[in-house]
């Protein structure tokens, strides 16, 4: 009896043991999980800062912010404008269109130097505007790049050819263009672009530099299906967009104090290949290849820094043309303009 009796208490200590033991596993695993996660997410954040903080300026110039998260509250304003004349069957072409200006609000994060913003379109919340556009703009250290691609309907303006003229209204028309501007910057060591336009630096002192780069347009404009339904007698009007430039330029970032930040450049660029043309109905006239043609790229902004961590600006980024031909001429000017504020912490 006695030793049966050991044997139930032995087994009872040991189903105890077992329960306790589940018991501390149960709970310390969510524990220990979330002290896992946060060792990853430290090792992480480090791996982000050695890359953050590894730069090739030089530091008396250009240094980067205090903080780890800069935030940025923006308001953006875009447009487009394409101009063009020519001389067709011996009759005079000329066109004025440009689409309705998109205004977004965005929210802007950028940790370490990885950023995302989502933006607000109030007039296309409201059905108002519909017209499609992505910008991508890169600013290294050495090579920047602004890219952007426009799908609108919202065109509007007239277009005269001999005799007749045609005022065209949204949705007569369909625009799809695409513009490209990329350049090197020479003096990289002591000119930050990034500092006006993404504010990931801090330009400590006025620098400037040469630029070498490139530009390409882009596009097509025509009538829309419904249009012609509306006006079958009105003439097949096209208008191609497409040329590239290379050239070079100068940029320069002014320092004012410790409070204001100045940036204007300018990158012209001459055409090595244009296939810009203009067809109505079956007959349709090139632009000629050598002639004086230029693309033109602007840029400026002001940035100024109420704090070490609380900081405001404006900034300009055009693209436009200049085109000497008798034949065909289309130019083709587009802008966007921001204003922000933002925070780091």
């Amino acid at each position: 009896m006695e030793k049966a009796k050991r044997h139930r208490i032995i087994k009872w200590q040991r189903v105890l043991a077992l329960c306790v033991l589940l018991s501390s596993l149960f709970a310390f695993s969510p524990l220990h999980a979330e002290k896992r996660f946060w060792r990853k997410l430290g090792r992480l954040d480090s791996l982000l800062a050695v890359r953050y903080l590894r730069t090739s300026y030089d530091t008396s110039y250009v240094i980067r912010p205090e903080g780890r998260l800069t935030l940025k509250l923006r308001f953006n304003q875009t447009g487009n404008a394409i101009h063009a004349k020519g001389t067709l069957n011996d009759l005079s072409f000329k066109s004025d269109l440009s689409t309705s200006r998109k205004t977004t609000i965005s929210i802007a994060a950028a940790y370490r130097g990885i950023a995302l913003s989502y933006s607000v379109n109030p007039a296309k919340l409201g059905g108002f505007y519909n017209d499609f556009e992505l910008n991508l703009d890169y600013y290294g250290s050495r090579f920047c790049i602004n890219a952007a691609y426009q799908r609108s309907t919202s065109l509007s303006g007239d277009i005269r050819y001999g005799e007749d003229m045609y005022r065209m209204e949204k949705e007569d028309a369909n625009m799809k263009v695409f513009n490209i501007t990329g350049y090197y910057i020479f003096n990289h060591r002591h000119y930050s672009v990034s500092a006006p336009f993404t504010q990931s630096y801090i330009q400590r002192r006025s620098a400037g530099s040469w630029l070498a780069g490139f530009s390409y347009q882009g596009g097509s404009v025509k009538p829309s299906d419904d249009f012609r339904e509306k006006k079958p007698d009105m003439k097949d009007i096209r208008i191609n967009v497409g040329h590239f430039g290379i050239g070079g330029g100068y940029g320069y970032n002014l320092v004012l104090g410790r409070k204001w930040l100045f940036h204007l450049s300018a990158l012209p660029t001459f055409v090595v290949y244009n296939r810009n043309k203009i067809t109505v109905n079956d007959e349709r006239r090139r632009a000629g290849h050598m002639r004086f043609n230029m693309l033109f790229n602007e840029r400026a902004a002001i940035i100024y820094n109420l704090s070490p961590r609380y900081f405001a600006g404006a900034t300009l980024v055009m693209s436009n043309s200049l085109f000497d031909d008798k034949a065909v001429i289309v130019n083709q000017n587009k802008w966007v303009v921001r204003a922000f504020v933002g925070m780091r912490l």
